[in-house]
């Protein structure tokens, strides 16, 4: 299972000058959950020109704090800012284009904005652009620059851009393929609690990848990864248990671990639950239940997921079939809000 990277961050601190003024009183009635006195504030100081408070405001209103969420509002005051050079406000302006909140979606003016923060060494900013240059979004594709952000940034102690940069090592993106290099960026992100980088040393443990296959190890990590409620490691975890690696076999435990990732919308623990109910393992059969989760993984398009659910339903009588599409449905709309 790989690292899922998040693209758009939207800072949650509120930054303060080293000046006492408006914007201070702001912060501590901020701290004090005084939210309508912050915004009082924070608009006092930002209608003078405090770009510090503007990028606060704009935060108010993007996270809804003592006033109604409003996108658009949000974005005013962080262009405010971000004209003025705080780079934390240039850094979420350019988040607000990459998501389309409060103006069209727009990967180009998303660039424009997060190349001014990383200017600025904004960490965020740098991951950001990396995955655009990796993925080649709102600009051509290219290894080189993204390794180039994702540098910048993992040398400033950012764990998404160690995982990022363990990934590009990991996979050969722009670089010759070293999984020694990539454990060594996995290792740093991840005694900084980064789920994803923990999975990914929990992959390599598992198949041998730069280091010994050791199974207890993968485990280790694994469950690090899947306590944070990370679904890939909770889907793995579940299949150690499922497999009887590193550990005694235990259908119950690994069911659990699935049911876990399966309710954050994880596809293979959803088809490894189909599984478990087709063929009994560890429950007993109940095709009507694995034909729910079969169907759960096919909306989603993993593989042979709709193979199976075929093969399932001509054993299926038309009632039964009719059930699990109603069990499906449920659990898809309880879980995917």
């Amino acid at each position: 299972m790989r690292n899922l990277r998040s693209l758009f961050l939207i800072l949650a601190l509120f930054a303060t000058p080293a000046l006492p003024d408006d914007n201070d009183d702001g912060i501590r009635f901020l701290e004090a959950k005084d939210y309508t006195r912050a915004i009082a504030s924070f608009r006092k100081a930002a209608s003078q020109g405090n770009a510090t408070a503007q990028y606060n405001l704009g935060l108010m209103y993007d996270n809804g704090r003592g006033v109604t969420r409003d996108y658009g509002e949000a974005l005013q005051w962080y262009e405010k800012a971000a004209t003025q050079s705080l780079g934390e406000a240039q850094f979420n302006l350019g988040a607000m284009y990459a998501k389309g909140h409060g103006v069209p979606r727009d990967n180009k003016q998303a660039m424009y904005w997060y190349e001014k923060a990383a200017a600025q060494n904004v960490p965020q900013a740098q991951v950001n652009l990396g995955v655009m240059y990796e993925k080649g979004e709102g600009v051509s594709k290219d290894y080189a620059r993204a390794l180039y952000w994702f540098r910048a940034a993992a040398t400033q102690n950012f764990p998404d851009a160690q995982a990022s940069l363990g990934e590009m090592y990991d996979e050969g993106k722009g670089v010759a393929r070293d999984f020694r290099q990539a454990m060594t960026w996995y290792q740093k992100a991840a005694v900084q609690g980064h789920a994803g980088a923990q999975n990914n040393i929990g992959v390599m443990f598992q198949e041998g990848k730069g280091v010994a296959q050791d199974f207890r190890q993968a485990m280790t990590w694994y469950r690090k990864a899947a306590m944070s409620g990370f679904a890939p490691a909770q889907t793995s975890l579940g299949y150690m248990y499922d497999e009887g690696q590193g550990v005694v076999r235990d259908y119950k435990e690994a069911r659990s671990w699935y049911l876990k990732a399966a309710a954050r919308g994880n596809a293979p623990a959803q088809f490894n639950l189909g599984v478990m109910y087709a063929q009994g393992q560890g429950v007993a059969p109940d095709a009507v239940e694995a034909h729910k989760w079969f169907v759960l993984a096919g909306i989603q398009g993993y593989p042979n997921a709709r193979k199976f659910q075929d093969m399932l339903a001509k054993k299926m009588s038309a009632a039964q079939i009719v059930e699990g599409q109603r069990r499906a449905k449920e659990w898809y709309e309880r879980y995917s809000r």
